[in-house]
């Protein structure tokens, strides 16, 4: 039997289709997005910076310790290791190794900079090394004026009687002894101004004959070395010096220990190894302090520089140049160095 369809039946029909159609739809799963992990470059780890002192084995212990706590402590300023060497060949010279402070005897400094273009080295006093590529010098210059001069003064300064008694020994027919001698006639007038116009009658020699001060007397170049104390009782004896500046090439330990025994007091260029007694101070070249000036530049790169050390006081027996003293006389270095007092000037 058929069924005939009705309105109704075919608009409950239509109905059931279009609610249907508006239930809730299956959504699909959405597919994950792959991103990729980021590659990490392996690096090195940088190498801290390295510097090299090069100092004789046999060096004078005060002066290899001097120079070492130097470098370290400039090394050490900027977090650099630190090493000393006795020697250095080509097989030294580590990657990380920046900067090479090296005193005498030569390790063959000119080789390893060649070896080594990106080192700065230092040649400190290093006889016929010059400034070239990336070695730079301290070259020490002579300053037998500005040595002389400082002498004088300290010399006028100690003596009770303002300059008079004062002498010098040094070896025959040397300029440069000859040119200190002058400049140490200067120092000694510098400090007592009016002193020469004292009272000169205070000294004179066993023929009544005036003294005049400061005495210079010279050492044959052929007279024996054990001869040299003869000079000094000269002095002492005939023209009654109670000061002597020996020139260093004439100041042996045996000739500045006997000035000593005879209680006069002496000095020189450097300081002679026993010290003797009354010995007052010695002057030097100042290379510690030539490395400090020159450490910036090293570390920037600059080469090719030439440094001129200051001179300084060293050795000082404080019990003859007492602190006062001593703070003057380096006054008056300071103005000798900064070119304000010509020691050859009367």
């Amino acid at each position: 039997m058929r069924i005939k369809p009705t309105p109704i039946l075919t608009l409950f029909l239509i109905l059931t289709l279009l609610l249907g159609s508006c239930g809730p739809q299956e959504t699909p799963a959405p597919t994950p997005t792959i991103i990729p992990s980021p590659t990490i470059t392996p690096t090195a780890t940088p190498s801290v910076p390295l510097v090299i002192l090069v100092v004789p084995a046999d060096m004078d212990p005060a002066l290899s310790n001097l120079y070492q706590s130097t470098v370290y402590d400039l090394a050490q300023s900027v977090g650099y290791h630190f090493q000393v060497r006795n020697s250095l060949t080509p097989a030294d010279l580590d990657p990380s190794l920046k900067v090479v402070v090296a005193l005498p005897p030569d390790p063959g400094i000119i080789a390893l900079a060649a070896a080594a273009p990106q080192v700065q080295f230092l040649a400190v006093d290093l006889p016929g090394v010059t400034a070239a590529g990336n070695i730079s010098v301290v070259a020490t210059q002579a300053r037998p004026d500005l040595v002389g001069f400082l002498f004088g003064y300290i010399a006028a300064m100690l003596t009770p009687d303002w300059g008079y008694s004062l002498g010098m020994i040094a070896p025959q027919g040397d300029p440069n002894a000859q040119m200190a001698f002058a400049a140490y006639k200067n120092g000694m007038t510098y400090y007592c101004n009016l002193c020469p116009k004292a009272n000169p009658y205070a000294f004179l020699d066993e023929f009544g004959q005036v003294i005049e001060y400061p005495q210079y007397i010279e050492i044959p170049t052929d007279e024996a070395v054990s001869s040299y104390t003869a000079y000094a009782d000269f002095l002492y004896r005939r023209k009654k010096v109670s000061m002597i500046y020996v020139y260093p090439t004439a100041a042996t330990p045996d000739l500045l220990g006997y000035i000593g025994s005879l209680g006069l007091l002496s000095i020189t260029d450097t300081t002679p190894e026993p010290r003797p007694v009354y010995y007052v101070a010695s002057l030097r070249p100042d290379l510690a302090k030539a490395i400090q000036l020159a450490w910036a530049d090293l570390l920037a790169g600059r080469a090719s520089i030439t440094y001129q050390p200051p001179f300084s006081l060293i050795d000082v027996d404080t019990n003859l140049l007492t602190p006062g003293k001593q703070q003057q006389v380096e006054q008056i270095l300071a103005e000798l160095l900064a070119g304000r007092i010509a020691p050859l000037s009367p």
